[in-house]
């Protein structure tokens, strides 16, 4: 047998491991072939003649490649793509909710406040077992997106599993144009209790108003006297990228690098900078709330505050959405949308599937988590409406928060002292 393996290996030629004919052959044409024959043997095999349109099915290899690359990147045809352009231009109706792919389940991110989800009482962390009968199992995250949208005033059915729950969870809830405040329950904390006066204030997504919303809220604080500031970002799925420059804007100085973005493509590379060069920020002390359904702008703000020394982070790694999708129309029609591009914080921090750690850890239970959103559902109720009581919330990260901040306050008072 050893002599018949040492005849194989003298009269088998030496291959190398790469040759010139490798190189050649790393273009698209040279698989054109392989997908050109698989589409012919469908096209003079296939059972079901109906289904073998050469046009369909290029369709269908352009989606499975496409989506195969990540969650974030699909193919659209041409109808999906004019979907997408007149869903950019008009309203439409949906549940409010921000679903991703998460260890490759689809998944509610965070529903936003005032919502029909929200209000439903679907929370983050959920995954989406059934849409409307259908199972969400083998579902990209695009369609999932086209089944929870629809005429407003339409209803869906979802099928939910949720951490804790032997069984799957039935939800039946209308569809409404969404367009909810972004900045809410701005205050001062302790109610008059003596001591430094610490402000708070909660966005809980970046829309078009967040950016003059929030500065009206921080002008308010600052008349009632406020010393520090409390800026709360858990569940706050993201937004407009701009919107969310803005809000980070308001505590650096103008110009300052907020986030950048890097590719492959020298033209994926940009810098967002803080808006009004030569405008001075808002110095007060500031503490950044963030958990796991903190994502995409929010975690903009949060690593730019953190990587400039601005504000300290409080709460738990935040969910790492961090990539940027361009759309590139084809000359049929349709378009692709690829994923070019990844954001990263002034520090040089990659957000995307890494999120952003905070400098004080204060975890919450899910239960908790579960009650907070319980207790802000409570306050959007009309006064005297009546309902179940509101739970009570032991929120340990916005205690850390406001410990942080009155220590901080307590040292600088201290180091004036001293200088005198």
């Amino acid at each position: 047998m050893r002599a018949l393996v040492l005849l194989i290996a003298v009269l088998l030629p030496a291959v190398p491991l790469f040759s010139q004919q490798d190189e050649e052959d790393a273009s698209p044409y040279s698989e054109m072939k392989t997908l050109a024959r698989a589409m012919e043997l469908v096209r003079q095999d296939y059972v079901d003649e109906d289904k073998t349109d050469y046009r369909e099915l290029a369709y269908g290899a352009l989606r499975g490649m496409i989506s195969e690359l990540d969650p974030h990147s699909d193919f659209l045809d041409p109808k999906d793509f004019k979907g997408m352009q007149e869903d950019t231009r008009s309203e439409f109706g949906g549940l409010g909710v921000v679903v991703g792919m998460k260890n490759e389940r689809l998944t509610i991110v965070a529903p936003m406040e005032g919502t029909p989800g929200f209000r439903a009482g679907l929370l983050p962390g959920d995954v989406l077992l059934e849409i409307d009968g259908q199972s969400a199992e083998k579902m990209s995250l695009r369609d999932a997106v086209d089944k929870l949208r629809g005429e407003p005033g339409t209803m869906v059915r979802l099928s939910v599993g949720r951490e804790g729950q032997p069984q799957a969870m039935k939800f039946e809830i209308g569809r409404e144009v969404i367009k909810v405040p972004s900045v809410r329950g701005a205050r001062i904390l302790g109610d008059g209790a003596p001591g430094p006066r610490i402000g708070y204030v909660r966005v809980s997504q970046f829309s078009e108003p967040t950016g003059k919303e929030f500065a009206r809220a921080l002008n308010s604080l600052e008349k009632q006297g406020m010393d520090a500031l409390v800026l709360d970002l858990r569940f706050n799925p993201g937004g407009l990228l701009t919107t969310a420059v803005e809000v980070a804007g308001e505590f650096l100085p103008g110009g300052a690098l907020v986030a950048y973005t890097e590719g492959r493509s020298p033209t994926a590379a940009r810098r967002y900078l803080a808006p009004g060069k030569g405008r001075k920020p808002r110095t007060y002390p500031l503490v950044v709330l963030v958990n796991g359904s903190s994502a995409s702008g929010a975690e903009i703000v949060a690593g730019a505050l953190k990587d400039s020394g601005r504000a300290l982070l409080v709460g738990e790694r935040t969910f790492g959405k961090g990539s940027v999708q361009s759309v590139v129309s084809l000359p049929d029609g349709s378009a692709v949308r690829l994923t070019t591009a990844k954001y990263y914080t002034p520090g040089k921090q990659l957000i995307h599937e890494r999120g952003v750690a905070p400098h004080i850890l204060a975890p919450m239970t899910a239960e908790d988590e579960a009650a907070l959103l319980a207790a802000r559902r409570r306050d959007e109720l009309p006064a005297g409406s009546g309902g179940a009581k509101a739970p009570h919330v032991e929120d340990v990260p916005l205690q850390r928060a406001v410990d942080a901040l009155r220590g901080v306050l307590m040292h600088g008072r201290e180091g004036q002292a001293e200088q005198k």
